[in-house]
């Protein structure tokens, strides 16, 4: 696999930084917003954002098949990914729910094997094993603590990005900030109606915590997810999202010192498992590419 240049790896070390402390971000905005709408406005706010942006930089929207993968990307991110994410993050600690994201790089290489879009590598079930390894000692911990349905939400959550990681590989060509301006709309369209079937309140946030949260998790959208267009257009699709395998690491430091969330031992070994698992099954060298 052949290494990025320097820029590339800025970006992916600025998507690690944002992609981790945003889940902390959501508990705050959950403290007092309903889960979907609370995500809903924030990809509505996020939208407007980048539409501002590209008219500002004179960018042309995506049009014809561009449009309709960019929309179909974002009914998958946006609207399914984050409405698994904010439910299960109303009762789950944030350190748990980004240490099973980072399971989205061996989901991700799955699916870009069976779609041939890279080379099938035994590695990859070895990593498995010791990531599901890591999952069980981090559930034997806390699975009687959360709701099975927050567990459930959240375990779907990896497949849900790797599948959007995947979608946006395969993606024609467009400038990342018009892209995402347009695939945010139809994601937070989904968001909203799931909070109108759920008869979720358009609650407005009353504490300056809340309208902090929410202002950083509408900017750092579009930090998030320009930034991740860049790196997965100059690297594969299975390496970038190795991002979502560090992002534990900045939960972790940003939930202990903002929402006061601790962390046993347990918890350490079990996220240390899930992110070596993944790291040798998506994102190690081969031995006969290091010797070539």
């Amino acid at each position: 696999m052949r290494r990025p240049d320097t820029t590339v790896l800025l970006v992916f070390a600025l998507v690690v930084l944002v992609g981790g402390s945003n889940f902390v971000a959501v508990r705050f905005s959950n403290r007092e917003l309903p889960p979907f709408y609370g995500a809903g406005i924030r990809f509505v706010g996020a939208s407007l954002l980048l539409l501002a942006l590209s008219r500002a930089m004179r960018l042309s929207l995506p049009r014809g098949r561009p449009l309709a993968g960019a929309l179909a990307f974002g009914t998958i991110n946006f609207g399914v990914t984050y409405a698994l994410t904010y439910w299960g993050l109303q009762t789950a600690p944030a350190a748990l729910a980004s240490t099973l994201a980072a399971l989205t790089p061996l989901f991700t290489f799955l699916g870009a094997v069976a779609l041939r879009d890279e080379p099938f590598r035994w590695r990859g079930i070895a990593g498995g094993g010791i990531a599901v390894a890591g999952i069980a000692v981090i559930f034997l911990e806390q699975v009687h603590e959360i709701p099975t349905a927050a567990l459930v939400a959240l375990a779907l959550q990896p497949v849900a990005i790797a599948a959007g990681t995947i979608w946006a590989k395969r993606l024609p060509r467009a400038h990342p900030v018009a892209t995402n301006a347009v695939a945010m709309a139809p994601g937070a369209a989904l968001l909203l109606a799931i909070a109108a079937v759920a008869r979720e309140p358009a609650v407005v946030p009353a504490r300056t915590e809340t309208w902090i949260a929410l202002a950083y998790l509408v900017v750092s959208s579009g930090v998030l997810f320009v930034g991740f267009f860049y790196v997965v257009r100059r690297w594969t699709a299975s390496a970038t999202s190795y991002a979502v395998v560090l992002f534990p690491v900045v939960t972790l430091a940003v939930g202990a010192a903002l929402a006061h969330e601790g962390v046993s031992a347990a918890f350490i070994l079990g996220a240390v498992l899930v992110v070596a698992g993944v790291y040798v099954g998506a994102l190690a060298p081969a031995r006969s590419a290091a010797a070539t």
